[in-house]
């Protein structure tokens, strides 16, 4: 804890001057949460996008060895159009192993909205007005540790 005794009283026009800098403070620090939280939120949809595009491009690729298969099958009645066949199901297997893991990313991103930030603002709002408790910033932890003079 900060000791308080070799502290003199400040002035109640000292603390109002020092407001600007502190909503200033808590405004930047909202908007670097915002950015934090986004940037997140922007790299599991850039994975699963990507996710789904191989799955795309696979099932073309997929395609492509369907109509081989049946050009073999129809050119000939030998074996490889088996082959041809049996390579399209697992690429299409692939595809739909990419897709699933892909959507399942894409799900775990939504929604979209920055819910840290909302939360923290409407904590800044209720400790402003008065209302509710003080919230602790959360921590590496998940509970404020003491830093290294024993301090929180």
């Amino acid at each position: 804890m900060t000791d308080t005794r070799d502290r003199k009283p400040r002035s109640l026009f000292g603390l109002v001057g020092d407001l600007p800098k502190l909503v200033k403070s808590l405004v930047k620090g909202e908007f670097d949460l915002l950015k934090a939280e986004m940037l997140a939120k922007a790299k599991i949809f850039g994975l699963a996008a990507g996710l789904l595009v191989g799955a795309l491009v696979v099932v073309l690729y997929a395609i492509g060895v369907f109509l081989t298969a049946a050009v073999m099958g129809l050119a000939t009645v030998m074996p490889a159009w088996l082959a041809a066949i049996i390579i399209a199901v697992v690429m299409l297997i692939i595809a739909a192993i990419l897709g699933l893991v892909g959507w399942k990313r894409l799900k775990k991103g939504l929604p979209i909205t920055p819910k840290r930030t909302i939360d923290s603002v409407k904590n800044d709002i209720n400790a402003v007005k008065g209302m509710g408790k003080k919230p602790t910033p959360p921590t590496q932890y998940g509970t404020r540790k003491p830093d290294v003079g024993g301090r929180f």
